[in-house]
Parts: C-alpha cells; structure tokens; sequence
C-alpha cells in the first residue's frame, strides 16, 4: 500500500532507521502483520505504563525503588522504539494507510503529556509536585512546551510546506534528557540524597522546548517574508 507524500514529508530523518537492528525489529513486525498504526497505539501503552510508574517511584522503597525508576526508564524507551518502528512498517515495509498520518503524530502528543506530567509528580511525599521556585510546576510547563513545538512545526508545515524539526528540544532529546534525570534520581533516591535529578530535567524540558518554539517561529517567519 502506498504511503500518502504528508506522511513522507512530515518524517523525521533519524539515523538510528539504517541501524541492523531496527531494520530487523521492523521486519519481524511486517512477516508478523502488524499494522503501523497499531504500532503507534502501542507508543501511548508505553507512555500510559511511564506515566504510572512516575506518579508511584517517588515513594518506593526497598527494592522497587530500582524497579520503578528503570521500569519508567524502560516505558520511555519503548515509546521512542514504537515511534520509530511504526514509520519504517508503514514506508519502509510498505503498509502505510491514508490515516497514517494521524496515527504518526496524534499518540505522540498524548504521549508526551502521560510522560512529562507523570515526571512532574514523580517527588517524594505528598502530593510531590515538582516544582521550580517552588511555584511553577514543571511537569505540567514541559508538557505544554512539548506540545507548542508540535504545534509550532505542524503550523510551519501548513504555511511554509515544510516541517521544522530543529531543537533543541524536539521529542528524541525530551526523552534523552528525561532518561539522564530519572537514573539521577534513582541514584540519589538510592543514597538517601536530597533529590533534584528530575527537577532539573524537565526544567531542561521546558526552557529547551521554550528555545525550540522560538527558534522554529523564527525560521518560519524568514521563509513567510521571502514569498512577498
């Protein structure tokens, strides 16, 4: 089935396609008949399955304290894989659908917000916000930035006919930084140190996807000034 040319132009390049073992992961999902879109759906689990680890890590003890903040680390990991498997199914392995589309991008942006505002309420005690200045909570700030630079590109796209997917704060690097804070975390939870680990990762979060906002506004206000 061929995939509509939005689909191709609003991809990501990402070099970790050409890796041996995605190439093989994807393959095993096309020999086993699973749809991209399913693919995608399974992205939101991943996220879903995050997000409750989070809301429940900062106040394990024992053993679970390492099960929680790797299992988070896992989920998040599972979702990039998801949206990365997903693609290559649907062009590379040519099962792409007309709704490809709106399976490629929607789940993503409830994913985003299942993770980060789960992150947000990942402190120990109760209610375990974390917040910056003690007044801002982050969580909830990183979600919204996460979802300005959705919404940034896709409007770039609908003006320019491009899609902008500089950062420095685009979804690979929101989970990268948010994996660095949570084995922080971990490590501080596990020393009994004063914890700060997600704190400054999704403060990251939200400054970065600020910057990315701005920076992907500018570009596309320099390509809307040369079609005058």
């Amino acid at each position: 089935m061929s995939v509509p040319d939005e689909h191709l132009s609003s991809r990501r390049v990402l070099k970790s396609r050409d890796q041996a073992w995605a190439k093989a992961l994807a393959g095993f999902c096309v020999r086993l008949g699973l749809p991209p879109n399913v693919i995608s759906i399974f992205s939101m689990v991943f996220a879903a399955g995050a997000w409750w680890i989070f809301m429940h890590a900062g106040d394990q003890t024992g053993p679970w304290i390492i099960a929680s903040w790797l299992g988070a680390i896992a989920c998040m990991q599972m979702r990039l894989i998801c949206n990365l498997l997903d693609g290559m199914v649907a062009v590379e392995g040519g099962k792409g659908s007309p709704a490809g589309v709106i399976y490629n991008d929607a789940p993503d942006r409830l994913a985003d917000v299942l993770i980060l505002v789960g992150a947000g309420y990942s402190g120990a005690g109760e209610p375990g916000v974390v917040k910056l200045f003690d007044m801002i909570p982050l969580g909830w700030c990183a979600a919204c930035t996460a979802m300005g630079t959705a919404y940034v590109r896709t409007l770039g796209a609908a003006l320019t006919g491009t899609h902008d997917f500089r950062g420095p704060m685009a979804k690979q690097h929101r989970m990268a930084v948010l994996t660095v804070g949570s084995l922080i975390e971990l490590g501080q939870h596990l020393a009994q140190m004063e914890r700060w680990g997600i704190k400054l990762a999704l403060t990251v979060i939200f400054l970065g996807g600020l910057l990315t906002c701005w920076r992907r506004l500018v570009v596309m206000n320099a390509a809307l000034m040369k079609k005058d």
